[in-house]
């Protein structure tokens, strides 16, 4: 037994498994899934895909063309941000793009290159792994943790092209390392390393978003101890049908703030820019990162999540991780009372572990999640 499984176990002896991580996961009964990246390896170009995959506004929903006028999304210099004399020029550009983007990019971010580079070693190599070594690893009966695909809900519903890895890895005391992958066998140590990495980034960061909107970056840290973060990496294989399906359902994202890492160079990410869909072109070594439904609700409408979703390829698989990050289950999701002027919040207040119950028991549809949480609507 390694260290990770022995503190899985010793987790479920000492916690029974409550908080964030069981009560959501137990949310969506699992429903046996097909491996998207199997059934793209026995597909020719001559072949059709299953309906079920087929999505008729993958095709229909206008993208802005490079070479259009639209421009790139903003580029953050988190170095910048660190340094006493370039801080507040760079905490600028950060709070516009939080206003009107909710997405950028964020360069110079710390995290160091060998473990960002570990990180992707593993992910290729756990993807290139046999489909039956792929399933040792796969969700539990009841589970969102592990191999396989998220948000299930019927035999019907439509499916992305995409298979993924799941996990919580904050607070580390509901981790179930023991539903991580053992192959290759340095999977665990990788994954450790950078889940940590990436979270004390995004809670720096997220305290620089806190003093632009004028709270005490202190009670973000508060908000932030102990907070959650939960870690999904993807697969989408080639398709012959590129333009019929998703790899990635449109959306928003639930917490306060993703970081995303382009694996490998296949571009597939898109976010809704103007009534059209603006193609995201990552940087080499930079994060993507957008503000999450919790943010956006905290800042009572001040930053903005945006929808997103991805696209396929019909030669080369994408793969991505996303690391989510959100306050800890105690923290109350709403409108600071600092920012609601004349008394009148856009959203309702709840705390952030039944916000999350709510995510999960929704399917993913664009922004209507956070519609739900809207007054007044």
């Amino acid at each position: 037994m390694d260290q990770y499984t022995r503190q899985a176990v010793a987790v479920d002896m000492a916690t029974g498994n409550n908080g964030i991580t069981s009560t959501s996961a137990r949310l969506i009964g699992s429903i046996p899934f097909d491996s998207v990246q199997a059934l793209s390896a026995t597909l020719t170009t001559s072949d059709h895909i299953p309906k079920r995959y087929i999505r008729p506004e993958a095709e229909s929903e206008p993208v802005i063309i490079p070479g259009d006028d639209e421009e790139d999304i903003p580029v953050i210099d988190f170095h910048k941000l660190l340094d006493p004399e370039l801080s507040d020029a760079e905490s600028s550009k950060l709070d516009l793009a939080s206003q009107n983007w909710g997405f950028f990019q964020l360069i110079n971010h710390g995290v160091p290159e060998e473990v960002i580079q570990r990180m992707i070693s593993v992910v290729e190599e756990f993807f290139k792994l046999p489909l039956d070594e792929k399933m040792l690893f796969k969700q539990p009966p009841g589970q969102l943790e592990g191999y396989g695909q998220l948000f299930l809900f019927s035999e019907e519903q439509k499916l992305d092209w995409a298979d993924i890895l799941f996990f919580y890895t904050s607070p580390l005391h509901l981790r179930k390392v023991g539903l991580w992958p053992t192959n290759p066998s340095t999977f665990r140590d990788a994954f450790d390393e950078y889940s940590m990495e990436v979270k004390k980034l995004a809670n720096c960061l997220l305290g620089f978003l806190a003093k632009n909107l004028g709270l005490d970056p202190t009670e973000m840290t508060g908000m932030l101890e102990n907070g959650a973060q939960f870690v999904r990496i993807n697969c989408c294989p080639p398709c012959p049908e590129d333009k019929k399906v998703l790899g990635v359902s449109p959306h928003s994202d639930s917490s306060f703030l993703t970081l995303l890492l382009q694996v490998n160079d296949v571009q597939g990410l898109q976010i809704r820019r103007n009534d059209k869909w603006l193609p995201v072109k990552p940087l080499p070594g930079a994060f993507v990162a957008n503000i999450a439904d919790a943010f956006e609700i905290l800042s009572n409408g001040k930053y903005k999540s945006i929808e997103h979703r991805v696209v396929t390829n019909t030669e080369k698989e994408r793969f991505s991780i996303a690391a989510f990050h959100g306050p800890n289950t105690n923290a109350t999701v709403g409108p600071h009372p600092e920012l609601v002027l004349k008394g009148e919040p856009l959203y309702k207040s709840i705390d952030y572990e039944s916000f999350m119950k709510l995510r999960f028991e929704t399917k993913l549809d664009g922004k209507s999640f956070l519609g739900r949480m809207k007054l007044n609507r």
